[in-house]
């Protein structure tokens, strides 16, 4: 398999700031094109008409949580090679252990550095991928 091109993020989170720091980041840091949604129903919604590279998703939504949506992903054949990095501001080790035993592929924790985001996601899929 060659190189994985990154283009497309899906991200999911229920703070509108979050939301907009992190696609302004992602864009002009990054060069990805992002698509953002306020809940996770949405984001499973959106899948098939944005068709994501990545998946970035909020551990905790009133909706859904970011482990519902990635096992509904994972359910959907056309998705289950898509990498899934959850966003959380939960700081307990072993709630953080229990996220990562899910199978992302990362896990970025609140708050974050908006300036290095797109560095942390390139890194991440350059270990992610080939799995």
């Amino acid at each position: 398999m060659g190189p994985i091109s990154l283009q497309r993020i899906l991200l999911a989170d229920d703070e509108p700031d979050i939301l907009e720091i992190s696609r302004i980041a992602l864009e002009t840091v990054g060069g990805f094109e992002v698509s953002v949604c306020l809940s996770g129903k949405t984001l499973l919604e959106r899948l098939p008409e944005f068709k994501p590279d990545l998946v970035i998703v909020d551990v905790l939504m009133p909706d859904m949580t970011g482990p519902e949506v990635f096992e509904e992903i994972r359910r959907r054949p056309e998705y289950d090679e898509v990498p899934v990095i959850y966003l959380t501001g939960v700081i307990q080790e072993e709630e953080l252990e229990d996220l990562r035993e899910t199978g992302v592929a990362d896990i970025i924790l609140k708050p974050f550095d908006p300036m290095t985001l797109a560095d942390r996601i390139n890194g991440v899929l350059k270990g992610s991928h080939g799995r």
